[in-house]
């Protein structure tokens, strides 16, 4: 997968879709819990394939939905 996504930029997304303030969201926390569902997984997953993470997909978000986990896989580092 191509890296092409800062940090700032994945808490931010995740952030819009959730309708709250990006500092809101603990790295360990789990996304869906806080109230991400499949549909905005989906919106997430199409966003990020556009700016460059070309074989991202929804199970790769799914399996793990923690905003730590999913910034490592899109940045190729920490949150």
């Amino acid at each position: 997968m191509q890296q092409t996504l800062s940090p700032d930029r994945v808490r931010a997304d995740v952030a819009e879709l959730l309708g709250c303030d990006p500092a809101e969201i603990a790295p360990e926390e789990n996304l869906v819990d806080l109230g991400l569902d499949s549909v905005r997984i989906m919106v997430l997953v199409d966003r990020w394939r556009t700016a460059g993470a070309a074989t991202l997909d929804f199970a790769d978000l799914a399996e793990q939905p923690e905003l730590g986990h999913w910034t490592a896989l899109l940045t190729g580092g920490a949150a």
